[in-house]
């Protein structure tokens, strides 16, 4: 690890970062905006963004899901079909492939919510593919016996920790109503991070964050529910920002391409990035595609962070690409992969 750290911080100096400063999230961070604001330093970070022989960094999707078929020995529940992405299955095999053309390395599998509460596919996934897949599973938060798997759920091979909806009319009002209450405390004993997606609950979410913080929590898709696009779909990008004042929430900047209606690169969706990057800071902002409803190439999601955004330094990017996502949930491992 230490002799890791050393070949990083050597390749930040070449890149003419100069010493690597591994600061706690947010510290340093309105200094490097200052600076960035010259002209001189706007042209060297964007520099620095660029891919050259040499380049060594971490590039993990933080949503992506698999599923299989609704067949008779394998149902999904009832009306669910609809939902699913796309009308046939997406195996690990396909997304191997996929993220070998984007120079993807890694991937948080999500299992999707039309297959119900199981988490098979993925985990299976992860123990064929250890050093390409995780699993942040799913659990049936309204049922009494799923209280009992709490505790011992990060021993499930491949599993780093839960993801919960909270966006149908259904599901909604458990934030609330008392029923997703138990959750909260029992995922801060047993140090398991949540992912949640909450659009138009930020305020409950606030209370959870400020009632639990040893409870790492992660808002998904920057909490936006909305069929709209552009401007109107980051409308509630103010009240997001406002959670960045509890150190224990983090947010996952995924699927944003989806919001957009400008072709690549998407240069409607940069003020809104920088918003909460500003927020939140390069350490609690993770990137990700939701990549089966992704509207443009998986390589184009990538460089939209590595190369269409002049304002990060390279340090920045490294955080934001794949490593903040990988120290936030636990997914050990090398810092860099070579290509």
């Amino acid at each position: 690890m230490e002799e890791g750290l050393r070949r990083s911080r050597r390749r930040l100096r070449r890149k003419g970062h100069g010493p690597a400063r591994l600061e706690p999230a947010g510290e340093g961070h309105a200094r490097r905006d200052r600076a960035r604001s010259a002209p001189r330093g706007r042209a060297r970070d964007r520099r620095a963004g660029a891919k050259r022989a040499g380049d060594v960094v971490l590039i993990v999707d933080a949503q992506v899901h698999i599923w299989g078929a609704d067949t008779p020995d394998r149902p999904w529940p009832p009306g669910r079909a609809r939902q699913a992405h796309k009308p046939s299955p997406v195996t690990k095999d396909l997304v191997l492939a996929a993220m070998k053309e984007a120079g993807v390395d890694r991937v948080v599998l999500v299992p999707p919510s039309w297959e119900g509460d199981r988490n098979d596919l993925a985990l299976e996934a992860a123990r064929l593919h250890p050093d390409r897949f995780r699993v942040m599973g799913r659990l049936a938060i309204e049922k009494a016996e799923s209280r009992g798997l709490v505790a011992g759920w990060l021993k499930q091979p491949g599993m780093l920790g839960l993801r919960f909806t909270f966006h149908t009319e259904l599901q909604k009002p458990w934030l609330t109503d008392g029923t997703a209450d138990w959750l909260w405390p029992a995922a801060e004993r047993a140090s398991i991070p949540v992912m949640i997606f909450p659009p138009g609950s930020i305020p409950a979410v606030d209370r959870i964050a400020e009632r639990h913080p040893g409870l790492k929590l992660v808002i998904d898709h920057l909490a936006i529910g909305t069929a709209k696009k552009d401007d109107e779909a980051f409308a509630g990008l103010p009240e997001l920002c406002r959670l960045a004042r509890r150190p224990n929430v983090a947010v996952k900047a995924s699927a944003l391409p989806c919001y957009s209606t400008e072709p690549y690169p998407f240069r409607g969706l940069h003020k809104h990035i920088r918003q909460v990057y500003d927020a939140f800071g390069p350490r609690r902002v993770f990137w990700g595609t939701d990549w089966t409803r992704l509207v443009c190439p998986w390589r184009q999601a990538v460089t939209l962070v590595t190369e269409e955004l002049p304002w990060l330094s390279g340090e920045d990017r490294e955080w934001i690409i794949g490593r903040a996502i990988c120290e936030w949930l636990g997914w050990p491992g090398p810092r860099d992969v070579v290509r």
